[in-house]
């Protein structure tokens, strides 16, 4: 049976990759890269970089594939992300069974941590569901930009003694501050934070993390949105593209004493 290794790679920098992982990847046959155009060609090159550095298995062969670009005019969130995973699985199907042997290990290298809002392991179950390939999976967790994000601005997660929330800037006023006052948003493509008005809000803020190109802004979210608003349109043209992440928080440790 085929072997599938989803395999995390932190967020960018080729030193967030663990023993684990690396040792993963030199089990692989196959090694899958995926290219997503020349604005993110940057993402690729990531992989392409821990690879030349860690894999020493000589057996081993890439194999770079175009993955299909979510669709978003005239669909809703829900329905353009349900049409894109289809199509990726269909993408799935099609390399297992062209580039890997039936009995080959094959490693997937996802960006962050495969449990934390990555859809590869739900996609890879749309692909078992087909029945047109059968395979097994393996998981290797990695860094997330989570930890890359507070490691960033030297901070701990939570307050003592409270939870943290992590959302999207979609629903972001579901929750902070009234429900949560540690949330960590991701996904977020309106820019919730400059929406949120407490002047007791503080933000922590930073994008490309682990990267030469890390950014990082922190301070109360009334007094530094703009700032992060221009620094975030600034970076995304550079670059083309823009992978941020943010933590709001509102009380200290212990104030509930």
């Amino acid at each position: 049976m085929r072997h599938i290794l989803v395999v995390g790679i932190g967020t960018g920098n080729p030193e967030h990759m663990t023993m684990q992982a690396i040792h993963a990847l030199n089990r692989a046959d196959t090694l899958f890269i995926p290219t997503k155009g020349q604005k993110k060609a940057d993402l690729a090159e990531v992989r392409r970089e821990i690879i030349a550095r860690y894999v020493t298995n000589p057996q081993s062969r890439t194999v770079e594939f175009a993955l299909p670009v979510r669709k978003v005019e005239g669909r809703s969130y829900v329905g353009g992300v349900d049409e894109w995973h289809a199509a990726i699985s269909e993408t799935y199907v099609r390399l297992f069974l062209e580039e890997l042997g039936e009995d080959g290990t094959a490693a997937l290298l996802v960006w962050g941590d495969p449990m934390l809002y990555d859809s590869t392991l739900r996609i890879l179950e749309r692909v078992k569901a087909t029945g047109k390939v059968a395979f097994d999976i393996e998981v290797i967790p990695g860094i997330t930009s989570i930890q890359a994000l507070c490691a960033a601005h030297r901070i701990p997660l939570n307050l003592v003694g409270k939870p943290v929330e992590i959302t999207t800037g979609r629903r972001l006023h579901e929750s902070f501050p009234h429900r949560s006052e540690t949330a960590v948003v991701m996904l977020d493509g309106e820019q919730a934070f400059s929406k949120v008005t407490d002047p007791d809000a503080h933000i922590y803020w930073g994008a490309y993390l682990g990267t030469k190109d890390e950014v990082v802004i922190e301070g109360r979210a009334v007094e530094v949105s703009d700032e992060i608003l221009k620094v975030r349109a600034e970076q995304r043209a550079r670059h083309g593209w823009i992978m941020d992440i943010y933590l709001m928080q509102k009380g200290e440790d212990f104030d509930d004493l």
